[in-house]
C-alpha cells in the first residue's frame, strides 16, 4: 500500500463511520501479511471487529436510556427468601424470545421490601444484554409525562416514543391515586401497547385494591383484563427484606458465657 493510500484510508473509514476497522486495520494487515491470509479473510476479520464492537456500544447506550437501577443484578437476587419465584423461570423471561415478541406482561404483587423491584430491574437488564430495548420508570413520573404530553395536545407522539421500547417497566404502579385526568392517560397507555409491545409493573397491593388507581370501576375492570391476558405474575407475599435486615441489626450481640472456675475440694 502507498502512502498516500495509507494516508486517505482513515479517512475514509472515517466517513464510512466505521471507527473500529480504523483502529484495528494496520495490525490486522500485518498479521495477515505474516501469516498469508487470503483477501476475503483479511476482510471478514475486519467486519467481525467492527461488528462486535458495534453491538457492544450499542447495549451500553441501551443501558443508560433505560435508567435501570444498575446494582440490581439476577446474580444478586436471594431466590431462597422468596419461595414463591422459580429461579428457573425468571431466568427464561430474561431470555425474551417468545414472550416478549408477543406483547406479554409481567406482574409483581407483594408488600413493600420484598424484592419487586430487583426482580424485574434483573429481568430488564437481561433483556438488554439480549438486543432488546426496556425502559424503567416510577409509574407516578410516567403519569405526569403523559399528562403533561396530552395538555400539549401531543400524547400520541409520546406514546410513539414509548413504543420504541420493547418493555415498559411501571414501578410502584399502586402508588398513583384517583385522579379522572390521570389515570385516562395510564389507561389510554396500556390500551395503546395491548398485544403488542410489554409491560411490567410492581404493586403493592393486588387488583382488588385498585379502586383507588383508576376513577372508574369499568376502567379498572378493562385494564387489568389487558393487563392480565398473556402475562406472567408473581405474587411476592414473603417478609420485607428491609424488615428483616432492620431487626438483625436491632438484635442484641449474643452475649459470651463466662467460664466457670473449679474449685478443688
Amino acid at each position: 500500500m502507498s502512502a498516500i493510500e495509507a494516508a486517505t484510508l482513515p479517512m475514509l473509514l472515517t466517513e464510512l463511520r466505521l471507527p473500529t476497522i480504523k483502529r484495528l486495520w494496520q495490525a490486522l494487515a500485518e498479521q495477515s501479511n505474516r501469516e498469508g491470509w487470503t483477501a476475503e479473510r483479511f476482510l471478514g476479520a475486519l467486519c467481525e471487529h467492527e461488528l462486535n464492537e458495534r453491538e457492544t456500544r450499542r447495549i451500553e447506550r441501551h443501558k443508560v436510556e433505560s435508567c435501570l437501577p444498575p446494582d440490581k443484578r439476577l446474580s444478586d437476587f436471594d431466590f431462597a427468601a422468596v419461595p414463591t419465584v422459580s429461579k428457573a423461570h425468571v431466568t427464561a423471561l430474561c431470555e425474551g424470545d417468545s414472550w416478549i415478541e408477543q406483547g406479554a406482561n409481567i406482574l409483581l404483587f407483594g408488600p413493600p421490601g420484598v424484592g419487586k423491584t430487583h426482580l424485574i430491574a434483573a429481568i430488564g437488564h437481561g433483556l438488554i444484554e439480549r438486543g432488546y430495548r426496556v425502559l424503567f420508570v416510577r409509574t407516578s413520573d410516567l403519569v405526569q409525562r403523559l399528562q403533561a404530553a396530552r395538555r400539549d395536545l401531543r400524547l400520541p407522539a409520546e406514546l410513539a416514543k414509548l413504543d420504541r421500547f420493547d418493555l415498559l417497566v411501571c414501578d410502584d404502579f399502586s402508588y398513583v391515586r384517583r385522579d379522572q385526568a390521570e389515570t385516562s392517560v395510564l389507561f389510554e397507555l396500556i390500551a395503546e401497547r395491548y398485544e403488542r409491545r410489554s409491560i411490567a409493573l410492581t404493586a403493592n397491593q393486588p387488583f382488588s385494591g385498585w379502586d383507588h388507581v383508576f376513577a372508574e370501576p369499568a376502567m379498572t375492570l378493562a385494564a387489568v383484563d389487558r393487563l392480565v391476558h398473556h402475562s406472567t405474575i408473581f405474587e411476592m407475599n414473603v417478609e420485607s427484606f428491609r424488615r428483616r435486615s432492620a431487626q438483625a441489626g436491632l438484635a442484641p450481640p449474643a452475649q459470651k458465657q463466662k467460664p466457670t472456675s473449679k474449685t478443688k475440694g
